[in-house]
């Protein structure tokens, strides 16, 4: 568009004070999402709390949900972990998908923890994945978020 076809703006007859918006500020959402349906539930050990801060809330940015008593948000649910005293039981090991806007950055927060993880190439070209244990012995895959155009 050239200079000439674009419309002349208004001049303002003075100063411009813009005024505080009144209304409340909403909290943006958690730069994560859960690919599932509902909220997952997830078992952890008694004592697991302050390394899974870290894992989920420190390294993954959920938001630690307050309401309960070891619960995360991501955009769209929540993990929600059962605490049980001595080893947890599973009946199944089907790990937890996480969207994460970037997999090189994930991967670089892995490194500067020096956490073990494994990276996995899809089917679909392009696609990659990165799959851990959480500090509960849960297994997580990272996936990059993708951008429908």
């Amino acid at each position: 568009m050239s200079d000439d076809e674009r419309l002349p703006l208004e001049q303002t007859k003075g100063e411009f004070e813009p005024s505080p918006d009144a209304r409340p500020a909403m909290p943006e959402p958690p730069p994560v999402r859960l690919v599932a349906v509902a909220d997952v539930a997830l078992l952890a050990a008694a004592g697991m709390e302050k390394q899974l801060d870290d894992f989920y809330a420190g390294m993954l940015e959920f938001v630690r949900d307050e309401q309960l008593p070891l619960a995360y948000w991501a955009e769209n649910f929540r993990v929600v972990f059962e605490v049980s005293e001595g080893s947890a039981t599973r009946e199944s090991y089907r790990l937890l998908q996480v969207e994460v806007k970037s997999l090189r950055e994930a991967e670089q927060r892995l490194i500067d923890r020096e956490l073990e993880y494994v990276r996995q190439r899809g089917l679909v070209p392009g696609s990659e994945s990165l799959v851990l244990l959480d500090p509960a012995g849960n297994w997580v895959e990272l996936v990059e978020a993708r951008r429908i155009l």
